[in-house]
């Protein structure tokens, strides 16, 4: 199996940073501004890029203070049943933010662009919460033609 994994140091209060990972109004803040569901353990979000075709699902696993979990439902199938984990810790200062994907069935070159775009949007997110803008779909940052 293989994982993508983030880390990225955010100077804001810890109820802010899992506040914008843990509600439909925070993830639409910094991911995609078509975000639906509901998301309460059990819950199911959608995250749609444009079109039906460009979407994902996820079933919320697990919500905590310090740590948020999905399951893959719905979207690329190299998704499907694979956790994508939210891990929230204060240091120094700034509240830590460690995502991983995990349990990729192979190392495809997806696993590389998601791990790439992955990390646009948390910088995004850190911009957000520190002040400045976010970057999210529609307003992404556009890092290959797979962005399309």
């Amino acid at each position: 199996m293989y994982d993508i994994h983030q880390r990225i140091g955010i100077r804001a209060p810890q109820a802010e940073v899992h506040r914008a990972l843990s509600t439909v109004e925070g993830l639409a803040s910094w991911w995609t501004t078509d975000t639906k569901g509901d998301p309460s353990v059990g819950g199911k979000l959608t995250f749609t890029f444009g079109s039906p075709e460009r979407s994902a699902g996820f079933e919320v696993v697990e919500t905590t203070y310090d740590r948020i979990v999905w399951r893959g439902i719905a979207g690329p199938d190299e998704w499907i049943d694979t956790t994508f984990t939210f891990a929230l810790a204060q240091e120094d200062g700034e509240t830590v933010l460690q995502f991983t994907n995990a349990g990729w069935r192979e190392a495809v070159p997806f696993i590389g662009h998601c791990s790439t775009k992955w990390a646009t949007f948390f910088i995004g997110l850190k911009a957000l919460l520190e002040g400045g803008r976010s970057n999210s779909y529609p307003d992404e940052i556009v890092i290959s033609s797979w962005d399309h």
